[in-house]
């Protein structure tokens, strides 16, 4: 009969595209109120990545991508 993540897949993947994010949406709700998952870091993380991406991706850093 298969396993309950993929009975999921099979719904989700025959649902209209804004109904399959809004199912994503319901999941990381569900990983957040039960402790799988820390909102608030990822948020956090989300927020600095465009701003780290300068210190990260300049001339005078690329000496240590070999290291």
């Amino acid at each position: 009969m298969g396993s309950t993540a993929q009975k999921i897949f099979d719904h989700v993947s025959r649902l209209p595209e804004p109904l399959a994010r809004e199912v994503l949406d319901f999941i990381g709700y569900l990983e957040v109120r039960h402790g799988l998952r820390d909102l608030l870091s990822e948020d956090l993380k989300a927020a600095q990545e465009p701003a780290m991406k300068y210190v990260w991706d300049n001339p005078d850093d690329e000496v240590w991508n070999e290291v």
